[in-house]
């Protein structure tokens, strides 16, 4: 069978193929909804981000804790921090939240969930496609 043989055949058997649908993933980050009061930031939809994410409102807080330096407390299903944000600074935190401790990364797929390893460390595993990856503790 010479190249050019080939490439016919292989050029027919790729025409008859069926054409895959692009994937299409309908899962968006969410926008914080938050409001200042004096010297105080409320996101007032906390556990909807927390259900997006299937972590713990618990995780999240302690991530914004650490990440904007203030302390942060649970106050009636609203999250009370310690300071002024905005909006924009406050969804820049959530999407790097999502980035590195929700989304797979090989497929890209918010299915996964985290597993201790000790000493400060987690496992984000994916459910999806079953990646594994070392992530550092927030």
């Amino acid at each position: 069978m010479t190249d050019e043989e080939y490439s016919k055949l292989l050029d027919r058997a790729f025409s008859k193929l069926p054409e895959l649908a692009a994937e299409h993933s309908d899962f968006v980050i969410p926008t914080v909804d938050s409001m200042v009061q004096g010297s105080k930031t409320i996101i007032r939809n906390v556990n909807a981000i927390a259900d997006k994410a299937r972590r713990t409102v618990a995780d999240i807080a302690r991530y914004l804790s650490k990440e904007l330096s203030v302390p942060v407390n649970m106050e009636e299903q609203r999250l009370v921090m310690n300071g002024r944000f905005s909006n924009e600074e406050l969804n820049t935190r959530i999407h790097r939240y999502f980035e590195l401790y929700v989304i797979c990364r090989e497929c890209h797929k918010p299915d996964t969930h985290l597993e201790g390893a000790g000493r400060g460390m987690f496992y984000l595993v994916c459910e999806a496609c079953g990646a594994r990856y070392g992530v550092k503790n927030y």
